[in-house]
């Protein structure tokens, strides 16, 4: 491996899926000591990281505003184009508060870039986009590179 590659590796959180107990009973209480901070550790340490298609997943953030202490839930769903103009994001409005993130990236074919989370106001030479009560709105806006694919993640709170 050369160093490039070394850098690019990343520590993700691991549990073992085996562990021998000790049969004496203050060995075995020192174990399921460390276990339970094993567990701990990497159960705190990891993130949730689906980013599912069709389907809302819960990313595991939690939001509380000071007006009303009740838990926010947070969404994720992604969404794929391959042209400009309107996809359903099938949002609720019953469940749905703000949007926390919202980003998107595309291709074509060759190069990849951003898709600018924006107003209903295009950008010169860029792919933007803004949500509506219904839709995505995809915006294409001079000569921006062609998309071939692209992919908008939408992150939202939840009214409860």
């Amino acid at each position: 491996m050369n160093s490039n590659t070394n850098r690019l590796l990343n520590k993700f959180p691991y549990l073992r899926v085996q562990r021998k107990f000790p049969a004496d009973d203050v060995e075995l209480r020192t174990e399921l000591d460390r276990s339970y901070v094993d567990i701990a550790n990497m159960v705190n340490t990891r993130s949730i990281a689906l980013f599912t298609m069709n389907k809302p997943t819960n990313t595991g953030q939690s939001w509380y505003f000071q007006s009303d202490n009740t838990k926010k839930q947070v969404f994720r769903q992604v969404y794929a184009f391959v042209e400009d103009g309107p996809i359903p994001h099938n949002i609720p409005n019953t469940e749905f508060l703000y949007f926390s993130r919202c980003f998107g990236f595309y291709t074509d074919g060759t190069n990849f870039y951003g898709a600018i989370f924006a107003s209903d106001t295009g950008i010169a030479d860029q792919i933007t986009f803004y949500v509506t009560p219904t839709d995505i709105e995809i915006i294409s806006t001079g000569t921006p590179p062609s998309i071939t694919q692209g992919y908008i993640v939408l992150e939202w709170l939840t009214k409860n």
